[in-house]
């Protein structure tokens, strides 16, 4: 896919409305997951103290992997997204399965926050029906989008800073609660409460292991800030920022969140199921912070939410220009909005409200879908990764040129790689994680199936030989400069 077919498919094309201070919170909005919020609970009485090195060993993985991602989106700035530098780096199968791909998980993770957005509502609002909230969601984040990309990075903007304060101000009142020497039923509120229930790793290694199979879910969404790039204004200024931001994010958002919540409170109190920020505000005797945290989860949710509707519905367009999704959702609209995509996407997350009368075991067939979405996110940053590799291979000159390298090169890459092999061993010590990871082949197994018949086309078959003469040419000019340097050692 030449630079100049990707310029004529872009015709009418998306608008860089998004300005530095929306791709900043979109990128804080991603790396701070609705797991942080909702799934804390379960990972730190999984892993207790431990899941504090759990979080920073894969926000420092997730780094590279987003480093990755900037240095190749940078590297031509007629790329929409990662799918696009997939196609080309790699063949057109992987824009194919990464785009796909991407828009399965991000559907998953919409309808787990209808469903998350519908069960805090009813304990804000008892004996409200499920169906309210969950249609009323829908419908909101449908006419945001529907507006301007401006008006979803302005809303983005404004929930991701909501999350900002909820947490300065979690970490605020644990300081003043453990430097007050604040006392509950669990004991004194101390840094001591870290390591002296059992020692940073209570529950050994295979509970340290536990940790990163809740975790990883909490870090989905960190590569959203690579699906704003054809609408970020100044692309190479803004994108660097949010990304360089990361390791910062993470230390003070996740790190630290969870040092104070686990110094006020043992990590033995914690439950699965129950937010720590709520039980810490209540502990306070915060009554009211208590439902202001409430609606924090809230907005959080529907912060997910509603990066799921932006990122899918721009996934499907770009794959509807590649051919690769049928050309009705190739259309914008007069606001330069992918409004046949948007629709899609909220139709599919209505399916959440249906899911909410389905039966009592809903909770369970959630944690089983969110398992596959963090599986499904793996092979994204998997595919990106790749995609680096092809890109130092092929596009050396490129990759000098560039001012933007990610850290540690290629060696890194094998590093991250050695870390998912581990996290998907980590998903199989688990009898639910492990069903759930037996069952997402089945997409790849659809996908495949799709592609065999899709690539027979005559565009198909037409991208497919430019790619080949492509690559044959790279190689081309690779083995020379490599007989141009043997030629020099001899000499």
């Amino acid at each position: 896919m030449t630079s100049e077919t990707v310029t004529s498919q872009q015709t009418p094309h998306l608008e860089r409305q998004l300005s530095n201070r929306h791709i900043q919170l979109i990128a804080i909005g991603g790396a701070i997951g609705t797991g942080l919020f909702m799934g804390s609970g379960k990972t730190i009485s999984a892993a207790g103290p431990s899941v504090i090195f759990v979080y920073m060993i894969i926000g420092f993985m997730l780094f590279f992997v987003m480093r990755a991602m900037g240095e190749l989106l940078l590297s031509n700035l007629n790329y929409k997204s990662f799918s696009d530098f997939a196609a080309d780096l790699l063949g057109p199968w992987a824009g194919f399965f990464t785009g796909w791909t991407y828009w399965f998980c991000w559907v998953i993770t919409g309808i787990a926050d209808v469903i998350a957005i519908a069960g805090y509502s009813k304990e804000l609002w008892p004996g409200l029906p499920l169906w309210i909230p969950g249609l009323a969601t829908v419908a909101i984040l449908l006419l945001l989008n529907l507006t301007t990309v401006k008006a979803f990075g302005e809303t983005e903007f404004w929930f991701a800073l909501i999350k900002i304060i909820a947490i300065a101000a979690l970490i605020v009142v644990g300081l003043f609660m453990i430097f007050s020497g604040f006392q509950s039923d669990a004991g004194p509120a101390s840094f001591t409460n870290l390591w002296s229930h059992g020692g940073f790793f209570p529950n050994e290694f295979m509970g340290f292991v536990a940790g990163f199979q809740i975790a990883v879910f909490a870090f989905v969404g960190i590569e959203l800030v690579g699906t704003t790039a054809a609408e970020a204004k100044d692309p190479e200024k803004n994108l660097p920022k949010a990304i360089n931001s990361i390791p910062i994010r993470v230390l003070l958002f996740y790190v630290g969140a969870l040092i104070i919540l686990m110094s006020v409170t043992p990590w033995t109190q914690f439950q699965a199921g129950h937010s720590p920020f709520i039980g810490m505000f209540s502990l306070a005797g915060l009554g009211a912070a208590a439902t202001v945290v409430n609606l924090v989860v809230l907005s959080s949710a529907m912060s997910s939410a509603n990066s799921g509707i932006y990122s899918t519905s721009r996934m499907v367009y770009g794959l509807a220009q590649e051919g690769d999704a049928p050309s009705v959702f190739s259309a914008l609209s007069r606001r330069k909005v992918p409004q046949n995509a948007l629709f899609l996407s909220c139709v599919l997350l209505l399916s959440g409200v249906v899911l909410m009368y389905a039966g009592q075991d809903i909770g369970k067939a959630f944690d089983m879908v969110t398992t596959v979405s963090a599986v499904c996110f793996v092979f994204v940053w998997s595919i990106i990764l790749a995609s680096y590799l092809a890109f130092r291979r092929r596009r050396p000159h490129l990759h000098e040129a560039s001012k933007y390298r990610m850290p540690g090169g290629v060696p890194m890459v094998w590093v991250v790689f050695a870390f998912f092999a581990f996290v998907l061993w980590a998903l199989t010590t688990q009898p639910d994680t492990l069903m759930a990871l037996l069952v997402t082949p089945v997409w790849f197994i659809l996908l495949g199936a799709a592609w065999l018949v899709l690539r027979r086309r005559p565009a198909h078959l037409a991208r497919y030989a430019t790619f080949q003469a492509e690559l044959t040419q790279d190689l081309e000019q690779e083995a020379s400069s490599i007989a141009r340097e043997l030629g020099k050692v001899k000499k």
